[in-house]
Parts: C-alpha cells; sequence; structure tokens
C-alpha cells in the first residue's frame, strides 16, 4: 500500500474530526454497546416524547394473531406473511440474517421477486397471483404462496500477499407454489432486515441535499457516479428521492413502516388499505380480517415515531491508533466516496433531528456494484446491478446485538472483510485496494470498522 503509506499523514486529522467529534446520531447519540445498544430511544426525549417511544416499541414488538382474536387491537395477521412482528426480522431492532447451522426456514430474511418490466406507478412488476414479495407463511384455512430454500456457491480467491479467501453466492430453489406455475423470467431477490437505528436523521436530510451530493455522469472523474431513486409516495401522492430499502425504493418512513406491515405481516393501512392477497388467492381474498384497516393510523403514526427516535450508539475507541490508521485507509481506497461519514439535517417536527450534523456513513445513493452482487432485478430507477449505500453506523455492534457477523442484502459476506471484497463496480477501487493491502492495513481498516 505505496499510496496509502503517502497519503496516512495528511489524512489521519480530518478525519478523526469527522468521527470522533461528531456524535454518530447527532442528539440521537446514546453509550450502550451491550445487546440493547439498537434498542435504547434517543436521550434527550422529554417526558411525552418517551412515552410516545415506548407505546411505538410495544408495537415493533407485538406478535400479531389471527382474526377475530381477544387482543382485537392486534389481530388481523395475513392472510399470508412473513413475520408476526416487526422484531421478528429487526430483532432487537438489529439486523437479520439468512438461514444458518441446518434452518430450512427464513427466520429474518425475505425474497422480493417480480418479472420484467413496470407497473403504472415504475415500481417492479408482480409476478401474476404472487405479488412482489414471497410470503412464505400463512393463516390456517390459507396457502403459503410457496417455500423457499438458500444453497451456496463458494469460489476461493487470494489477497496479493497470497493469503486465501473465500465468498459464497447464493442459489434459491422454490417449492410448493400454490398459486400456479412460476414464471421462467422470474426476478429474484434475497433482502435480509437492516437495523433501523437512526432512520429519523436519514429521513431529515434535505431531499436538495442528497441531490447535489448525485454525481451521475461522474463529472469529477472519480469513478463514482452515484445517483438519487425517485419513487412514488403514496403517503403524498407524489414523486420523492427514494431513503429506505436496499435499493432506495421508498420515500418517507410512514411509508416505508405502512408497506413493511402490509409486505411482511399482512395488516392494511390507511396507506395500503388492500389485503396481500393476489389476484387469483381465493382463500385469501374470502378470510376474516382485522378491521379496516388493521393496523389504526394511531398505531401507524406511534411506529413511526418510534423509527425515528431510535438513538444511535456512539463511535468507540476513536483515539486507538490502530483505529485512525483504519480510518485514513478508509478515505484513501475511496470507501468514503460512498460510504460517506458525515451529513447534515433540515428542519423536522421532532426538534432533536432538526439541524443535526451526524456520522452515518452513506450518502444514500444509488450505485452500481458490479455484476457480482447484481439481483438483476431493476426497482424505480435502481437498475439490477444498483444498491443504495448502506449506513455503516453501529456496524461494529451488530455481533454483540444480533450474534452474528453476515452482511450485505443478503447476508453473504460471513465477515466485514468479504463484504468489502464482493464490490465491484464504483466500487473496485475500494475492494482492490483492500485485496491489495498487506495484512496490517486489512487488519487496521477493519478495526476502523468494528469501531463505528
Amino acid at each position: 500500500m505505496r499510496i496509502v503509506a503517502t497519503l496516512l499523514v495528511v489524512m489521519v486529522p480530518a478525519l478523526a474530526m469527522a468521527g470522533g467529534i461528531v456524535p454518530a446520531g447527532g442528539a440521537l447519540t446514546h453509550g450502550e454497546t451491550n445487546q440493547d445498544a439498537f434498542s435504547r430511544p434517543a436521550p434527550s426525549l422529554d417526558g411525552a416524547q418517551l412515552r410516545a417511544f415506548n407505546l411505538g416499541n410495544r408495537i415493533f414488538n407485538t406478535n400479531w394473531t389471527v382474526a377475530p382474536s381477544s387482543t382485537e387491537a392486534f389481530d388481523g395477521l395475513g392472510p399470508t406473511f412473513n413475520r408476526v412482528s416487526c422484531s421478528g426480522c429487526h430483532l432487537r431492532d438489529g439486523r437479520g440474517r439468512p438461514p444458518i447451522d441446518g434452518e430450512s426456514a427464513m427466520n429474518a430474511m425475505l425474497v422480493r421477486w417480480s418479472i420484467p418490466g413496470t407497473d403504472p406507478h415504475g415500481a417492479p412488476r408482480a409476478v401474476p397471483g404472487y405479488g412482489t414479495q414471497l410470503n412464505d407463511r400463512a393463516i390456517p384455512g390459507v396457502a403459503a404462496e410457496a417455500a423457499v430454500s438458500m444453497t451456496w456457491k463458494e469460489t476461493t480467491h487470494r489477497y496479493a500477499d497470497g493469503s486465501e479467501y473465500r465468498l459464497r453466492h447464493p442459489r434459491y430453489a422454490f417449492t410448493g407454489a400454490a398459486y400456479g406455475a412460476l414464471p421462467k423470467r422470474l426476478l429474484v431477490s434475497g433482502r435480509v432486515a437492516p437495523a433501523v437505528i437512526g432512520l429519523g436523521l436519514l429521513e431529515a436530510i434535505p431531499e436538495a441535499h442528497l441531490v447535489a451530493a448525485s454525481d451521475e455522469k461522474d463529472r469529477n472523474g472519480d469513478g463514482i457516479s452515484g445517483r438519487v431513486n425517485r419513487v412514488s409516495d403514496p403517503a403524498t401522492g407524489k414523486t420523492a428521492v427514494g431513503r429506505y430499502g436496499w435499493k432506495a425504493n421508498t420515500a418517507g418512513l410512514k411509508t416505508q413502516n405502512a408497506a413493511a406491515a402490509q409486505g411482511d405481516i399482512g395488516l392494511s393501512s390507511s396507506l395500503f388499505p388492500a389485503q396481500n392477497c393476489d389476484a387469483g388467492q381465493t382463500a385469501c381474498a374470502r378470510a376474516v380480517t382485522g378491521g379496516t384497516p388493521e393496523l389504526s393510523d394511531d398505531f401507524l403514526d406511534k411506529l413511526t415515531t418510534y423509527t425515528r427516535t431510535l438513538g444511535v450508539p456512539a463511535r468507540r475507541d476513536g483515539d486507538d491508533a490502530t483505529v485512525r490508521r483504519g480510518e485514513a485507509l478508509f478515505a484513501t481506497l475511496g470507501c468514503a466516496g460512498c460510504h460517506t461519514p458525515l451529513q447534515k439535517t433540515g428542519p423536522s417536527d421532532i426538534p432533536q433531528l432538526a439541524d443535526q450534523t451526524f456520522a452515518p456513513y452513506t450518502d444514500l445513493l444509488l450505485h452500481d456494484m458490479g455484476a457480482g452482487l447484481a439481483d438483476g432485478r431493476p426497482d424505480f430507477l435502481a437498475s439490477g446491478r444498483e444498491w443504495r449505500t448502506a449506513p455503516l453506523w453501529g456496524i461494529g455492534l451488530v455481533e454483540t446485538v444480533n450474534q452474528h457477523t453476515l452482511y450485505l442484502h443478503d447476508g453473504r459476506a460471513r465477515n466485514l472483510a468479504e463484504a468489502i471484497l464482493w464490490h465491484d463496480g464504483e466500487g473496485r477501487r475500494a475492494r482492490d485496494g483492500f485485496r491489495d493491502a498487506n495484512k496490517d492495513e486489512r487488519d487496521a481498516l477493519l478495526r476502523f470498522l468494528r469501531s463505528l
């Protein structure tokens, strides 16, 4: 890493200031580093805000039941669904994972699927009879859409110093398709649940800032050409910049929560009033509902307040020499070109979210990540090779909170090194720099990431 050696002295002071002085989550930053590190409220919430947070916390963690039931406020599950609660995938508000250790079912991830083309709003075109998300569970009397299983194909590679590493690529298989044969041109994308910390801050970044940061034609010639996704938002009826989801296919947090409630748990809401029963799912359409809507506006608002005000764990060990060296490498290799360290919010109706400078390590833009990571499934403007830059805040605490180190959109990377080595396309320079670095330098970069 000769390039790194020449730039190290220059880069350390500026980046150390960015990560060390600026709190990770601005006013939402807390100091918890235990298993509850992703579940803490912003420390600056007042009494009324904390009560609203706690009500939202209950909705996030409560298991929904089949209607009718004695718990009327929480019935309406399904008819088809993936999990019975938000926390079913976002365990302790953290990160999901693919099946491991002989598990056959997907417990903290799901499969999105579609066929080529778009719907009238520019979204992926639904699979006839199945929609755009595979629901692998259903209430009694209704057939689940299908079962899915994952297998892995491994390939062997070498770092520049000759040491070996292996990467694994997922393969999906579907059985028991209950509503007609699946089309030959089925576009499939596995998705693990991301951690839900700091979402209110990401929502409060002015849209103009994201547009200004895009460089679709790579006019600055740095090999990075991020662009915004533009999506239809049912909450406003307008087209807006996408911020949430692995392909930035959702604009607002309320819409994100309502879409997940319908797609994952099968709950109707004022934003998505229909049951999640595609055409031809007769028993699904005839099933008893939990009311109209099943997720009330009051519950949806409280759930949104909760996810807007979840705290962000502070960065650790910012003064450690190895961490600082890794931080410098992060910038020198070009990682910070997409994983932008700092962002700033604009006005917000929640004072703690307004005018905050914070360190999410994302630009929220779409980037071509190459053929290896491509799912071939476009989503609004996002191509089959593009993904939104994932925020890195809290990534060093995933193992503590969720007891695994599985990363990327489908959990294929078994550690942070593999996650970097999967980068290609606009991330190729960073990937190659990491691959060509010596072990001490690679370890320093990984040590920095674990400090976030």
